[in-house]
């Protein structure tokens, strides 16, 4: 029995001398594991995503703040993503005649068997518009009115911008009978697809030859089918 009471008494004694081994003086057990360090806060200034999706900042996904998203396309005032056309559905508006400065002028060249006149259509309306068709041209003649007739030739459709400005032809026979002939006193311009006209000085020849009908007519050319005038 005194060797069992020895036994226990030494082991005892042991383990207090390793339990003391594994203390500070100040009693702190070491083996605890240290806690965490906080991390620093948006308001800290910190680096990390923690600020990331304040406002002026930009989350995960790439929304703006307001929850919108990125940068994209510029969408029109009209939210349709880009500025309308100015007619219905999206088509640019005919050419009105209180929108176009209409002017003519003498282009008839040398040794050329009928004369010219240019007419131009300079869009003043602030917007684009087109011209499609035959403009109506009629000469006042102090015989009446004659009325130019279609070369035939394709009409095609002319988008004006704004400040820019088309041209037709108008070619007439020329008076070398030697006599008076049929004066030309005016000139009167309807645009295409218009019923208020403008009336002109006419630019041209003073007089045609007087037929029986069957000599060359005048005639009208489409848009674009005269250089521009001066």
């Amino acid at each position: 029995m005194r060797v069992r009471k020895l036994t226990l008494a030494a082991m005892a004694l042991a383990a207090g001398l390793s339990l003391t081994a594994c203390q500070n003086d100040d009693g702190t057990d070491q083996s605890a594991t240290p806690p965490a360090a906080s991390a620093p806060s948006a308001a800290d200034g910190g680096s990390g995503s923690a600020g990331s999706d304040q406002e002026g900042g930009t989350d995960s996904e790439g929304k703006t703040p307001n929850g919108t998203g990125g940068s994209g396309g510029t969408v029109g005032s009209d939210g349709t993503g880009g500025s309308g056309g100015s007619g219905e559905d999206g088509k640019t508006a005919k050419c009105r005649t209180d929108e176009l400065e209409i002017t003519a002028i003498d282009a008839t060249v040398g040794g050329d068997d009928r004369g010219t006149v240019a007419v131009d259509l300079k869009n003043g309306g602030g917007r684009d518009c087109t011209l499609e068709g035959y403009a109506g041209v009629d000469l006042k003649t102090n015989a009446g009115t004659l009325s130019a007739k279609r070369t035939g030739e394709q009409a095609p459709t002319v988008v004006l911008a704004d400040g820019d400005t088309v041209t037709f032809g108008i070619t007439y026979p020329v008076n070398d009978t030697g006599g008076s002939g049929v004066r030309i006193t005016g000139l009167v311009v309807t645009p295409p697809n218009e019923t208020k006209s403008v009336t002109l000085d006419w630019p041209g020849a003073a007089s045609l030859p007087v037929t029986d009908g069957s000599g060359t007519p005048v005639q009208v050319g489409p848009m674009g089918s005269a250089g521009q005038g001066g």
